[in-house]
C-alpha cells in the first residue's frame, strides 16, 4: 500500500516579544502586542505565544536579557517556531546578535509592516513607494545580511577583506537603487500633482483614520463603488478617488492608506505623494472605530500624524464608525460605580464627545447603514460651506 504524502502548505508560526519600560507600561505593551498579533495575522502567520520582560530600558546587545532570550530560544526549538517578531525596532547589531542566538528568522515591527505593504501593493506607484522604503530600511542592516550569507556559505574565510568589500559593493548598489527609485517617484509625483490640479475646481474630501476602521466601506457607501475592503490591516495602499454627488452637489472623495502606531519613517517619506491627497484636501473625514477599546489613542495617533504632515489645520468631520459592534456595560439606576469609558452607554459616549469636540461629530454604522442620512447631510453642509467660500457667485447648486 502506497504511503499518502501530505502536500498541504504548513502555516508559518510566530512568537512576539515586547518589553515593559518606563516609557511603555504593562497595559500599553499588552495593547501593542494585540496590534502586533493582528499584523502577524495579516502577514499570514499564526502567533502561538508572546514573551514580555520588564526592564529599565532595552538591552543594547540583545534587546531583552540573556535569561529571557534563552527562554525564547528553548520555546523556538521545542515548537519549531518559524519566526520571532519584536514589537519595537531593532538596531542592525541587535538583529544580528539575536539571530545568532535564536538561529531563526527575526523581524521587528517595521520589518513586518514593510513586508505587508510589499505584499499588498498593487499599482506601479505603490510598488515603487514600498520598494524605496524597503531599500532605505535595509541599507544600515547590510552588515548583518552579509554575515548571515557567510554562515550559509560555510564560512570560507572571507570575513575580513573580501567580506568588507562585498558589503561596500552592496551598499553602493542599494544607494544607487534608492537614487533611481527617488527619481522615479519624482516623476510619478509630478503626474499625480498634475492630476490633482486638474481636479482643483471641485471640493476635495479625504477619508483618514487608523488602519482597519472602515474607511473603504464608507467610500463604497458614499460613492456607490466597489473599493476593496477587508478586515485586515492596510487593506488599502493606493489612494482611490471617486466623484460623489449628494443631492445636486458634486465633490471628490479620496480613500487613503490607514495610519498606525510606530509607522516606519521610511514609509511615511516614501508615501509622500499618497499623503499629498490628505495635505491638499479641503475637508478631512476622520473615521474612528468606536468598537475598539482604545479608540482614543487611535485618534491621537492620527492627529499626531496629520500634524506631522502639515494637515492638522483642516476642517474635519469626526466619524465614529461601527456602532453596531460597540459594547458597553448596562448600569442600573442605583449603581454607584464611577463612570468610565468602559461602562458608558453609546448615548452617554455620544454626548461626551459631541460636547468636548470642536469639530462636527457623528456616530454611524457603515455596514448596517445606521445614521447614514445624517452623515450625508453633515458632509453636504460642509462641502456646501466650502463651495460658497470658494465660488461666492456660483450658488445655482443650492
Amino acid at each position: 500500500m502506497s504511503k499518502l504524502i501530505d502536500t498541504a502548505i504548513r502555516q508559518k508560526t510566530a512568537i512576539m516579544v515586547g518589553v515593559i519600560t518606563q516609557n511603555q507600561d504593562e497595559e500599553m505593551v499588552k495593547e501593542y502586542l494585540e496590534e502586533l498579533k493582528f499584523l502577524i495575522d495579516t502577514w499570514g502567520a499564526l502567533t502561538l505565544k508572546s514573551f514580555v520582560q520588564k526592564m529599565a530600558k532595552p538591552d543594547a546587545k540583545h534587546f531583552v536579557g540573556t535569561g529571557k532570550l534563552q527562554e525564547i530560544k528553548n520555546y523556538v526549538k521545542e515548537f519549531a517556531i518559524d519566526m520571532v517578531v519584536f514589537d519595537d525596532d531593532l538596531s542592525p547589531s541587535q538583529l544580528r546578535n539575536i539571530e545568532k542566538v535564536l538561529e531563526v528568522k527575526v523581524l521587528d515591527r517595521s520589518d513586518l509592516i514593510i513586508d505587508i505593504f510589499a505584499a499588498r501593493a498593487q499599482t506601479a506607484h505603490a510598488k515603487t513607494q514600498v520598494e524605496l522604503a524597503l531599500y532605505q530600511h535595509i541599507l544600515p542592516r547590510l552588515t548583518g545580511m552579509w554575515t548571515h550569507l557567510e554562515r550559509q556559505r560555510g564560512g570560507t574565510g572571507t570575513r575580513g577583506g573580501a567580506g568588507e568589500k562585498e558589503i561596500e559593493t552592496d551598499r553602493r548598489i542599494v544607494r544607487d537603487k534608492i537614487t533611481l527609485l527617488k527619481e522615479k517617484l519624482k516623476e510619478i509625483d509630478k503626474q499625480m500633482a498634475t492630476q490633482r490640479k486638474s481636479r482643483a475646481e471641485m471640493i476635495r474630501v479625504a477619508l483618514v483614520g487608523y488602519t482597519n476602521v472602515g474607511k473603504s466601506t464608507i467610500m463604497n457607501l458614499l460613492s456607490k463603488s466597489e473599493v476593496f475592503a477587508e478586515n485586515k490591516l492596510f487593506a488599502t495602499l493606493d489612494t482611490t478617488v471617486r466623484k460623489v454627488v449628494i443631492d445636486n452637489l458634486p465633490f471628490l472623495l479620496s480613500d487613503t492608506v490607514g495610519f498606525i502606531r510606530k509607522l516606519p519613517t521610511h514609509l511615511i517619506e516614501s508615501f509622500k505623494s499618497t499623503l499629498d491627497e490628505v495635505r491638499e484636501a479641503d475637508i478631512l473625514i476622520h473615521v474612528v472605530d468606536i468598537s475598539h477599546h482604545n479608540f482614543e489613542e487611535h485618534i491621537n495617533v492620527v492627529n499626531d500624524t496629520l500634524q506631522g504632515i502639515g494637515a492638522s489645520d483642516k476642517k474635519t468631520i469626526l466619524v465614529f464608525n461601527k456602532i453596531d459592534a460597540f459594547s458597553f456595560i448596562q448600569k442600573d439606576e442605583d449603581d454607584l460605580t464611577p463612570i468610565k469609558r468602559e461602562n458608558l452607554s453609546l448615548q452617554e459616549l455620544q454626548k461626551t464627545w459631541m460636547n468636548k469636540n470642536n469639530s462636527p461629530c457623528i456616530f454611524i454604522s457603515a455596514t448596517n447603514k445606521d445614521n447614514v442620512d445624517s452623515f450625508r447631510a453633515l458632509i453636504y453642509n460642509a462641502v456646501k460651506e466650502m463651495h460658497i467660500k470658494r465660488y461666492p457667485y456660483n450658488n445655482l447648486l443650492y
